[in-house]
This record gives structure tokens, sequence and C-alpha cells, in this order.
């Protein structure tokens, strides 16, 4: 839930973005700055940090684990960078918004579009990964699997050394 939150924060916010940077109306352009900072201090930094700590939570208590697959890495990954560019980002935005409310022309200010788009290709990158699981184990995931098969190799000989004969 909080991953699809924090897509759906990071969509009101391109919408936010779209409208301050083709925007022509002063007020709706001041208030799309100021909206966005909201947005992204009280919606999607939560969001994003929440969706770090519930998906290292649900990945190692699952049997996809953290390590033993390539897509749950490459989704660690990916989402540990989106949220430290966001938490980086998080300054121009407040600065843009300072400068909106001001009382200078917001008109001028240059937007966010190029973090706001590719925030977004890379949570929908995230939520595919999420959907085809490709395959792919990590050597440590293929470790753990030799090692699960020999577990129950041997326990399947020890039982049949238990059964009497017939």
């Amino acid at each position: 839930m909080t991953s699809v939150g924090w897509l759906g924060a990071v969509l009101a916010y391109l919408v936010l973005d779209v409208t301050a940077v083709v925007g022509r109306d002063l007020d709706r352009v001041r208030s799309a700055y100021v909206a966005m900072e909201l947005t992204v201090l009280y919606a999607i930094v939560p969001l994003a940090l929440a969706s770090v700590i519930v998906g290292i939570v649900n990945a190692l208590g699952s049997p996809w684990g953290l390590f033993r697959h390539y897509w749950v890495l490459v989704k660690l990954l990916l989402t540990l960078v989106a949220t430290a560019v966001l938490v980086l980002e998080t300054q121009t935005i407040r600065a843009l918004a300072e400068a909106a409310a001001s009382g200078a022309d917001p008109r001028e200010l240059p937007g966010t579009l190029p973090h706001s788009v590719g925030g977004l290709v890379v949570l929908l990158l995230v939520t595919v990964l999420s959907i085809y699981k490709p395959r792919g184990l990590t050597r440590y995931g293929w470790c753990k699997q030799q090692e699960q098969r020999r577990n129950r190799g041997e326990q399947s000989t020890a039982l049949m050394a238990r059964q009497p004969d017939s």
C-alpha cells in the first residue's frame, strides 16, 4: 500500500509540476509550487521512506528473500536511489515554493519536471518488477537453494531408513 500511495502521490505531484511549468495564470502557478512542497514533504517523502522499510521487512519475511533473486535486489536498489534523490530534491522544491510565495513572478521558475518524470519511470519499473518477477538467482540465492535441496534429500533418506521393511 505504501508503494501504491507513493506512486499516486508522484502522479499528483507531476500534475502540479506541469501546471507550474506551463501555466500562465499567476495565482495558479504560485499555488502549484506551494502545493508541490506540501505534497513532497507530507506525502511523497513519508511514503517513500515507509516503502523502503516495508519492502525490506516483507522481503526478509517471504520466500523470495532480500538477497536471493536479482529482481528483488534491483527493486531495492531502485527504491533506495529514488528515495535518496527525492530527499535531496526536497531542498530545491522548498526553494521554489519559497520563491513562488515571495511575491516574485513564479512563471519564471524552472520547475522540477525531469525529476518528476524520472521518479515516475523508476516507480513504474519497480512495479513491473514486482508483477513479473523475472528469473535469476543471485549467487547467495543459488547456494541457499542447493542447501535446501540437500536438506530435503537428507530428510527423505532418513524417513525411508526409519520405515520398516514389508
